[in-house]
């Protein structure tokens, strides 16, 4: 007898929208990094998962959880 099991994603997208609902680019977060497409756009720009940790240690806001 097999045992079935769960095959887990390699990826998750995210549509991000502006405040009129419209679609203005797309997030892909990977266990290897971040990607960035703008809407119909047919490339992906992308950092590594240090790049953006550095990027945003740097950048970012502190936020509480």
């Amino acid at each position: 007898m097999s045992v079935n099991s769960f095959r887990p994603r390699k990826f998750e997208d995210f549509e991000i929208v502006n405040d009129d609902n419209r679609v203005i680019g797309h997030i892909r977060v990977k266990p290897s990094g971040v990607l960035w497409a703008p809407t119909d756009a047919k490339m992906w720009y992308g950092v590594s998962l240090n790049e953006f940790a550095a990027y945003m240690q740097q950048n970012g806001k502190r936020q509480d959880k």
